[in-house]
């Protein structure tokens, strides 16, 4: 079928394929990636719960490389001369924490535009596929000046499997992307759930008068 199609209608069919591969790279790509960082991120949160001071996590050998705690304290280490500011120093310290969650975002969804990209237009070119078959189905029958089905039939088969591997590919593509849409949004959640965690030792910190400047 795919030997006897035209040339458009192969390049189409090559097209939709390689598209489904694509986003099957990306799925297990990102869904690994995903997994990592959710799991990384629990460990995290739960710890961050248990403490009580800044100083406890960066005493923490499982917190001390955490991105978030590293923002906190390179905060008040510049901040060591203002201390007396708290609401200075907590609303600088969140403006580190969404500058980061806002690159961790860019991050966790490279990639996952493409599936959204790959499910909205392959159903199209697909379409253009099936198109393109079926006018050269109706030329043969002109040249030939033939109805016979099997004179009509590989054109309309062509096709037709254009349009099929149109719906592989994005029908995936699309439940793909809102899978890892929702895996997202659940990850920054957690990541803002962590950062409020640390916010608040560093709010009692504060309030007790007990912040320990680190020295890098």
């Amino acid at each position: 079928m795919f030997a006897q199609a035209d040339w458009i209608v192969k390049l189409v069919i090559i097209g939709l394929i390689i598209a489904s591969l694509v986003s099957w790279t990306i799925f297990i790509a990102k869904l690994a990636e995903l997994r990592k960082a959710m799991a990384a991120e629990r460990i995290i949160h739960a710890e961050v719960a248990k403490l009580r001071s800044l100083e406890d996590a960066n005493s923490d050998p499982a917190l001390s490389k955490s991105v978030l705690v590293g923002e906190a304290s390179a905060e008040l280490a510049l901040s060591a001369d203002a201390l007396q500011d708290g609401d200075g120093i907590k609303e600088r310290i969140v403006s580190r924490f969404e500058r980061f969650e806002a690159a961790l975002s860019r991050k966790m969804t490279r990639g996952v535009n493409i599936l959204a990209t790959i499910g909205a237009t392959a159903p199209f070119v697909g379409l253009f596929g099936t198109v393109w078959g079926i006018m050269n189905s109706f030329i043969g029958i002109a040249e030939k000046q033939t109805t016979n089905l099997a004179v009509v039939a590989p054109g309309i088969a062509e096709a037709l499997l254009a349009t099929a591997l149109g719906l592989v590919a994005a029908i995936p593509a699309v439940v793909m992307y809102n899978h890892f849409s929702r895996q997202i949004s659940a990850y920054r959640a957690l990541v803002s759930d962590t950062a409020s965690a640390i916010l608040r030792l560093v709010s009692r910190d504060l309030s007790r008068g007990t912040v320990i400047v680190k020295k890098d």
